[in-house]
C-alpha cells in the first residue's frame, strides 16, 4: 500500500497558503487563481486553520458578510485534521470520509510538508487498483 509521502513524491509538495489577517476575498482570489479548494491559514509557518470554499459559503455568503472585510481568521476551521507522510492512502481516506473533509494537510514534526485532496487519494486508490488488475491479468495468462 502507497503511503502519503509516495503521493507528495508524485504530485509535489507546494503549500499554498494565507495569513490570518488577509481578507476572505484575497483568500478566494488565491484559490481561484491555483485552481484549489482549501487553502492553509499559515502565520510564521505555523499551521492555524484551514479556510475551504464551503467555509466560505457557509460562514460568509449564506450570512451576508463582506468577503472584501471579513479576516480569514473569522471563517477559517481551526481545529485542523491532519496527518503525516508515513500514513497510508487507505488509512486517509477512511479519516477524510469519517470527517467528511476534502483537504489535509501533511504535517511531519510540526511542519506541514504539503497538502492532500480527496482527489488525489481517489487517484492513488485507482492506480493501485489498475496496477492490481494488470499483475493479475499477466498471471493469469502466463
Amino acid at each position: 500500500m502507497k503511503l502519503i509521502k509516495h503521493l507528495l513524491d508524485r504530485k509535489g509538495r507546494q503549500i499554498i497558503s494565507i495569513k490570518p489577517d488577509a481578507s476572505v476575498l484575497d483568500a478566494i482570489r488565491l484559490m481561484a487563481e491555483k485552481n484549489i479548494g482549501a487553502v492553509l491559514v499559515m502565520k510564521n509557518n505555523r499551521l492555524l486553520g484551514i479556510m475551504s470554499e464551503r467555509d466560505y459559503a457557509r460562514k460568509v455568503v449564506v450570512k451576508g458578510r463582506a468577503s472584501d472585510t471579513t479576516p480569514v481568521s473569522d471563517i477559517m476551521t481551526s481545529n485542523v485534521v491532519s496527518t503525516t507522510s508515513s500514513e497510508t492512502v487507505d488509512t486517509c481516506m477512511t479519516l477524510m470520509t469519517d470527517k467528511r473533509i476534502r483537504h489535509l494537510p501533511v504535517v511531519d514534526d510540526n511542519v506541514v510538508v504539503g497538502v492532500i485532496s480527496i482527489g488525489d487519494l481517489v487517484h492513488a486508490i485507482i492506480a493501485d487498483q489498475q496496477e492490481a488488475i494488470e499483475q493479475l491479468e499477466q498471471y493469469i495468462s502466463g
